[in-house]
Formats: C-alpha cells, structure tokens, sequence
C-alpha cells in the first residue's frame, strides 16, 4: 500500500479540468485525481465564498477527505491555492508544484485584465462580455493561445456565467497587497518539498527572478519551462517529465 495520497491537480480559470488532458497522457503513475474549483467547470454553491480563504477552506476539506499527504499541483488561480495551502496546511501534503509563485512576491502588480475585473462597474462589463461571448467567439480566444482541437472545444464549454462570477469575486479577493502579505508565511511551505515551474513567456505571473526569490523563501526546486501561460497544452510531455522526475526524486 502507498505511504501517500494520489497525485491532485488543481486547474485555474477560466479553465476545467480538461486543460490537463494532454499532459496526463504521459504521467507515470495511475494513482491521479482532478479537482475543480467551485464555478470552474463545476457550479458556484449559493453561499460559497468565492475568495481566496473561501477556495482555502474548500481545498483543506477536499484534502481531508484523502486521510493521506497528497501530491498537489497547480496552475494558474489553482497555483495560488495550491501555494496558500501550502503555507497554510503542509501536513495535508507530501509535495506541492506551482507556477504562480511570482504573484506572491512584494513587488508584483496584477496585469491590465486583472485590473479591470477588480475594477468596479468595469469588472462587471467584462464578466458581462464573457458570459455573452458565442461558442465560436470562445473557440477563437482559445485558438490565438495555441490551443488545438479537441481540446479547445472542451475549455470553451465550460465557461459559464459559474465561472464569470467567481472570477470576479475571486479577483476582488486578491487586490495587492493582499498576495504579498499571504506571501509573507512563505517559508511555511518549506515543510513540504516544492517545485516551482517558472516558464518563459508568462509575463503575467511576475518576473523570473520574482519567482526564483518566492521559491527560495520556501525552499522548493525551481525549473524552467519554455513556453507560454498554458504550458500543460503548448508543451505537455515536457511538463509531464519534470512532474515524473519530480516526484521520482521525492523521499
């Protein structure tokens, strides 16, 4: 029998758990389990906080509910939960893999997009937009990031009016410095080995050097990746070898 848990991943927005599909294929190990945030493929409970404690308190819950450490993965606003659990509750982990850490460095600023969500009356507009936008016009946004057919048929499907919400919610939730303060308790998650994929083309997610200092305050392994913000369908089996040899490496 295992010692751990299965490996959990944990995508971002506005995405479902299809956008790990082309990397699972080359994932060496069986024992694999996706989890959708609320409003992200799944519906938004009424009353669920949809801000960054209230995703905290639903990935703890989530987590428990596995009585083992799991291996957690994260990308995008899954990242960031990923890395806030991990500063939070490392006992409920055996490792953590993110690709945002830069966004929890002191001198980050959030990107023009985020801005306007977190921008009242504006942030509305453009939830309203999206959630207007035709199947073909959601198609097209996937295709300009280079994401191919099927897959892109299965992402655009699953952003709803859900999603619209808590994006906006979650956004508002997460206005600076309320990332750099979470990113002070980031030597917590040195309890925990940790993998930081740093890739080179992801401007909105701080700088390289941003994310090598949030690693190094919590002592994970930095990797580079080329590529851009939506690694896992631009270079998946390349993804899926740091992933393999990371948790190869692990005790």
């Amino acid at each position: 029998m295992s010692s751990h848990g299965p490996a959990v991943f944990l995508h971002g927005g506005p995405e479902v758990t299809a956008v790990w599909s082309l990397l699972l294929e080359d994932i060496e190990r069986d024992d694999v389990f996706l989890l959708s945030p609320p409003g992200f493929g799944v519906p938004l409970p009424d009353g669920f906080e949809a801000t960054m404690d209230g995703y905290l308190e639903w990935l703890v819950a989530r987590l428990e509910a596995f009585g083992q450490p799991v291996d957690l993965v994260g990308h995008d606003w899954g990242g960031v939960h990923t890395f806030n659990l991990a500063m939070n509750r490392p006992d409920l982990i055996r490792s953590w893999v993110c690709d945002v850490v830069g966004l929890f460095h002191p001198d980050y600023e959030w990107h023009p997009l985020a801005r306007t969500v977190q921008t009242p009356d504006e942030g509305e507009r453009w939830i309203d937009e999206l959630s207007s936008k035709t199947m073909e016009e959601r198609l097209a946004w996937w295709h300009e990031w280079g994401t191919l057919e099927p897959l892109a048929t299965r992402l655009a499907a699953g952003q709803d009016a859900h999603m619209g919400r808590a994006i906006l919610s979650l956004y508002r939730s997460s206005v600076q410095p309320r990332l750099a303060e979470a990113g002070r308790k980031a030597s917590a998650a040195a309890a925990r080995p940790g993998l930081v994929i740093s890739v080179t083309d992801d401007p909105a997610t701080g700088t390289h050097e941003m994310r090598q200092q949030v690693a190094g305050e919590a002592g994970a392994d930095v990797v580079t990746l080329d590529g851009g913000h939506f690694w896992m369908t631009r270079k998946p089996a390349a993804g899926a070898a740091l992933l393999n040899d990371f948790w190869a490496r692990l005790p």
